[in-house]
């Protein structure tokens, strides 16, 4: 089973590149902000229980994550693999989802980290931001404080993996047939 976690800060493609590699592959995308608002539409318990935090402006706990990303493994038996997408976030996330794997007799097969520069990724989210709309994607100050926190609180996960021999970095600039060129060959030096 091919399972990969896609990485990179806000504005590095992850999206747009995991269709492709979905597609390539025949994996299944995991994307944690498409599996909450799935169980949150459905209104699962999971999605329930979720609300019930989102409601006060807290995060979701991990546990509730882990389980809902369980749930989405578990409609998927026969899945040729996953591409973990917005998750893990931190350490203790990738741990808990290491756990998770390894109760399903699975683990993780690499992290590919797409790496782009700070003001491309500015570019690439305004530019996103005027086609969407997304507030957050036109603000400067907002895509700014989003790229810190994810060098101060999610960027330590690649630590993590480059201990187990699993990170991968892939530069993420270029056009985007180039960046899935460079992250077709790092899939196949995984597998």
């Amino acid at each position: 089973m091919l399972n990969i976690v896609l990485f990179g800060p806000p504005g590095a493609g992850k999206g747009t590149q995991a269709a492709s590699l979905v597609e390539k592959y025949r994996l299944v995308h995991l994307s944690t902000g498409d599996i909450l608002r799935s169980e949150l539409a459905a209104q699962t318990k999971l999605g329930t229980e979720a609300k019930l935090f989102m409601d006060k402006g807290e995060l979701v706990p991990d546990a509730v994550v882990i389980g809902m990303i369980e749930s989405k493994l578990d409609q998927n038996p026969s899945a040729n693999g996953f591409i973990f997408d917005g998750f893990p976030r931190t350490t203790a996330q990738a741990e808990a989802l290491d756990d998770l794997l390894r109760r399903k007799k699975t683990s993780i097969t690499g992290m590919l980290a797409l790496e782009v520069e700070k003001e491309e990724l500015i570019k690439r989210l305004q530019g996103r931001g005027k086609i969407s709309g997304r507030a957050d994607d036109q603000d400067i100050a907002i895509i700014e404080n989003r790229i810190n926190v994810y060098n101060r609180e999610t960027a330590p996960v690649i630590d993590y993996y480059s201990s187990q021999g699993k990170f991968r970095a892939v530069q993420g600039m270029g056009s985007i047939e180039a960046i899935f060129d460079r992250l077709c060959l790092a899939v196949d030096t995984l597998k």
